[in-house]
């Protein structure tokens, strides 16, 4: 089960790899930026580069995403996610899951709406088809209707949801305080030993199980005939 930041980062990296894909696979920065946005976003998050770090070493480490270093006239290190093949999803499903994590539980009309730029359902009949064909493979669950609502919603299950109750709007939720500066404090060690570890394993990078995508293949780079 993914933690409210790693759904955060997964999910950022889903939609922006549909939405902008000539700034994809994204620089810290930009991933940052993308966790943060006040758009698309519930609850708002309000991260750093360290609690985006801390997701992406623990992220990396399960299989969720990969490193991509500088090559091809790029000066900084990108991050891309493999979500898709690690559940494998096809491109509607991917795309349900991106705005699930980013969103929260949502109707099939909502979700219809919210994934047009990633991909286009035809009607909101299809989406239910699609999110009923991904509940019998675990990934979400279509809640039972509560007062005030008109349809049901859904949830997906690959990762925690944060607790909170939007008023007139998304939430806004900092991360802050003695048992978030240990996590990241702990993020950074795990963050050396990925480091150390690669830096050892250089004499066997041949093998592709690192989880980073070598600069000077391309096999794994999105920009070099992929």
């Amino acid at each position: 089960m993914l933690s409210t930041i790693e759904a955060r980062v997964i999910g950022s990296l889903m939609e922006k790899e549909r939405t902008v894909p000539d700034q994809y696979p994204l620089t810290m920065n930009a991933l940052v930026t993308a966790c943060n946005q006040a758009t698309s976003r519930e609850p708002v998050l309000r991260l750093d580069d360290a609690d985006v770090e801390l997701a992406i070493a623990t992220l990396k480490a399960n299989g969720w995403l990969r490193i991509v270093h500088p090559a091809h006239g790029r000066s900084v290190t990108r991050y891309r996610h493999i979500a898709d093949e690690k559940l494998s999803l096809e491109a509607g499903h991917a795309a349900l899951i991106a705005v699930l994590l980013l969103r929260g539980a949502q109707t099939s009309s909502e979700l219809r709406s919210r994934c047009e730029r990633q991909h286009a359902f035809s009607s909101a009949t299809v989406v239910d088809g699609e999110l009923q064909a991904m509940a019998d493979l675990g990934l979400v669950l279509k809640l039972e209707r509560q007062p005030g609502q008109k349809e049901q919603r859904w949830k997906q299950l690959i990762a925690d949801e944060p607790d909170y109750v939007a008023q007139s709007g998304a939430a806004v939720v900092p991360f802050s305080g003695v048992a978030d500066r240990l996590a990241l404090l702990e993020a950074r060690v795990a963050r050396l030993e990925v480091a150390l570890g690669d830096l050892l394993g250089d004499g066997n990078s041949g093998d592709g199980n690192s989880g980073d995508d070598n600069s000077g293949d391309g096999a794994h780079d999105p920009h070099v005939g992929v």
